[in-house]
């Protein structure tokens, strides 16, 4: 990853203080992400599989943005099967468990995983292929400023395919206080129905620090998401899925577009 002298990366979290995590990685421990994730926020399955349900069967690259422990990337292979996935992740022990997760899964050869941070690739500074039929990413560009973000929907616009599909499952900031409270409280009874309390759960997360261009939660609402997706390009948006402080948006590029 390279330096940005307006946004310099941080020290990495494997050298920094104790439980010092990248955004995005949330849990201290990778292996526990995906058991804890799911206790944490509401639908989180049912979230991931909108995603995988809004991508076409015939498409044949798909870009996965922050991909984490690769559970999108499963999620859409299972409906895909002719599909060749590029996860992308600046965490290293990210990418090297969603490439052990993947080959377990029976995938290795329809997934490649790039260690990278796509705020370099929002920035023409990291390359990750082009052509792609969908680009998907779940819980990560949230962690941007929207400045940034309008840079990554551009970004991702011109390296679809025409015709080709957006989609991003991301915290929302809730449309007024009482939306607000009550998703607090919607986790918080997640959580006791998945026999654990909100409290427990967060026992479980690292300190998250800066790093490259991402930050701790810089959420924004769904309405401004939806406007930055058409000041990128993107002539059709859509929310296909929604549960209080989390949502399901994007956008197709226009089959005549180049």
């Amino acid at each position: 990853m390279s330096s940005h002298p307006t946004n310099p990366i941080q020290t990495p979290p494997d050298s920094a203080a104790p439980n010092s995590i990248f955004p995005g990685e949330v849990f201290a421990k990778t292996a526990e992400f995906d058991l804890y994730i799911r206790q944490l926020l509401p639908r989180y399955d049912e979230m991931l599989e909108a995603i995988a349900r809004c991508i076409p069967s015939q498409a044949k690259r798909i870009l996965d943005l922050g991909c984490g422990t690769g559970e999108l990337s499963i999620k859409v292979l299972q409906r895909c099967p002719d599909v060749q996935v590029v996860g992308v992740d600046y965490s290293s022990r990210m990418i090297e468990f969603a490439t052990t997760k993947l080959e377990t899964a029976g995938y290795r050869q329809q997934w490649t995983g790039i260690e990278g941070d796509f705020g370099d690739w929002a920035n023409h500074q990291l390359s990750v292929g082009q052509g792609f039929d969908a680009c998907i990413s779940s819980l990560a560009i949230h962690h941007l400023t929207d400045e940034t973000k309008v840079k990554l929907f551009i970004q991702i616009w011109e390296n679809l395919n025409p015709g080709g599909m957006f989609w991003n499952a991301d915290p929302v900031v809730p449309e007024s206080p009482i939306l607000s409270e009550m998703y607090k409280r919607i986790r918080e009874e997640w959580c006791v129905q998945q026999g654990t309390t909100l409290a427990e759960v967060r026992t479980k997360t690292g300190k998250s620090i800066s790093y490259g261009y991402s930050q701790p939660d810089q959420l924004a609402t769904l309405a401004a998401h939806l406007e930055m997706l058409k000041a990128a390009g993107f002539e059709s948006v859509a929310v296909p899925w929604k549960y209080y402080g989390l949502a399901v948006f994007g956008g197709e590029k226009a089959k005549g577009r180049g």
